[in-house]
Protein backbone atom coordinates (compact mmCIF):
# COMPACT_ATOMS: atom_id res chain seq x y z
CA UNK A 1 0.00 0.00 0.00
CA UNK A 2 3.16 2.28 0.87
CA UNK A 3 4.12 2.10 -2.58
CA UNK A 4 0.44 3.07 -4.09
CA UNK A 5 0.19 6.55 -1.90
CA UNK A 6 4.00 7.14 -2.83
CA UNK A 7 2.35 6.94 -6.40
CA UNK A 8 -0.57 8.62 -5.57
CA UNK A 9 0.45 11.80 -3.47
CA UNK A 10 3.14 12.46 -6.06
CA UNK A 11 0.69 12.25 -8.90
CA UNK A 12 -1.49 14.81 -7.77
CA UNK A 13 1.53 16.93 -6.53
CA UNK A 14 2.23 17.51 -10.35
CA UNK A 15 -1.73 17.66 -11.33
CA UNK A 16 -2.16 20.24 -9.20
CA UNK A 17 0.81 21.85 -9.33
CA UNK A 18 0.34 21.95 -13.51
CA UNK A 19 -3.22 23.19 -13.31
CA UNK A 20 -2.51 26.02 -11.05
CA UNK A 21 -0.44 26.90 -13.78
CA UNK A 22 -2.51 26.41 -16.66
CA UNK A 23 -5.78 27.88 -14.92
CA UNK A 24 -5.92 31.85 -16.06
CA UNK A 25 -8.14 33.99 -14.26
CA UNK A 26 -11.13 34.68 -16.70
CA UNK A 27 -13.29 37.45 -15.49
CA UNK A 28 -12.11 40.58 -14.47
CA UNK A 29 -10.68 40.49 -10.72
CA UNK A 30 -12.64 43.77 -9.86
CA UNK A 31 -15.56 41.62 -10.08
CA UNK A 32 -17.67 39.48 -8.16
CA UNK A 33 -16.53 36.75 -10.21
CA UNK A 34 -12.76 37.62 -10.60
CA UNK A 35 -12.53 37.99 -6.84
CA UNK A 36 -14.07 34.48 -6.52
CA UNK A 37 -11.67 33.43 -8.77
CA UNK A 38 -8.60 35.43 -6.99
CA UNK A 39 -9.99 33.38 -3.89
CA UNK A 40 -10.03 29.45 -5.70
CA UNK A 41 -6.68 30.25 -6.84
CA UNK A 42 -5.22 31.24 -3.29
CA UNK A 43 -7.14 28.38 -1.96
CA UNK A 44 -5.04 26.03 -4.09
CA UNK A 45 -2.15 27.31 -3.57
CA UNK A 46 -2.79 27.14 0.18
CA UNK A 47 -3.52 23.03 -0.31
CA UNK A 48 -0.54 22.70 -2.51
CA UNK A 49 1.27 24.71 0.00
CA UNK A 50 0.23 22.33 2.82
CA UNK A 51 -0.07 19.10 1.02
CA UNK A 52 4.24 19.55 0.64
CA UNK A 53 4.54 20.69 4.21
CA UNK A 54 2.57 16.89 5.14
CA UNK A 55 5.02 15.70 2.66
CA UNK A 56 7.87 16.78 4.47
CA UNK A 57 6.21 15.34 7.85
CA UNK A 58 6.26 12.08 5.97
CA UNK A 59 1.80 12.43 6.60
CA UNK A 60 0.98 10.98 3.01
CA UNK A 61 -2.42 10.64 4.01
CA UNK A 62 -2.94 14.39 4.62
CA UNK A 63 -0.51 15.42 2.00
CA UNK A 64 -3.07 13.42 -0.96
CA UNK A 65 -6.23 14.78 0.77
CA UNK A 66 -4.27 18.53 0.71
CA UNK A 67 -3.44 17.76 -2.95
CA UNK A 68 -6.94 16.65 -3.93
CA UNK A 69 -8.39 19.35 -2.15
CA UNK A 70 -6.30 21.94 -4.16
CA UNK A 71 -7.15 20.50 -7.58
CA UNK A 72 -11.22 20.26 -6.77
CA UNK A 73 -11.16 23.82 -6.07
CA UNK A 74 -9.38 24.77 -9.39
CA UNK A 75 -11.75 22.40 -11.35
CA UNK A 76 -14.47 23.84 -9.89
CA UNK A 77 -13.28 27.14 -10.82
CA UNK A 78 -13.27 25.71 -14.67
CA UNK A 79 -16.14 24.30 -14.56
CA UNK A 80 -18.28 27.47 -13.43
CA UNK A 81 -15.97 29.66 -15.89
CA UNK A 82 -13.96 31.29 -12.81
CA UNK A 83 -10.95 30.63 -15.20
CA UNK A 84 -9.82 29.65 -18.42
CA UNK A 85 -7.69 26.05 -18.66
CA UNK A 86 -7.72 23.67 -21.42
CA UNK A 87 -10.76 21.40 -21.60
CA UNK A 88 -8.72 18.52 -23.46
CA UNK A 89 -5.92 16.20 -21.96
CA UNK A 90 -5.61 15.39 -18.21
CA UNK A 91 -5.32 18.17 -15.72
CA UNK A 92 -9.68 19.18 -15.60
CA UNK A 93 -12.66 17.53 -15.90
CA UNK A 94 -15.15 18.51 -19.03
Amino acid sequence: MTADIDEKTNRYERLLSEALDAAEIAPPTDTPMGEAAVDCREMARSYLEDGRHFREDDDLVNALASFSYGHAWLDAGVRIGLFDAPREGHLFTT
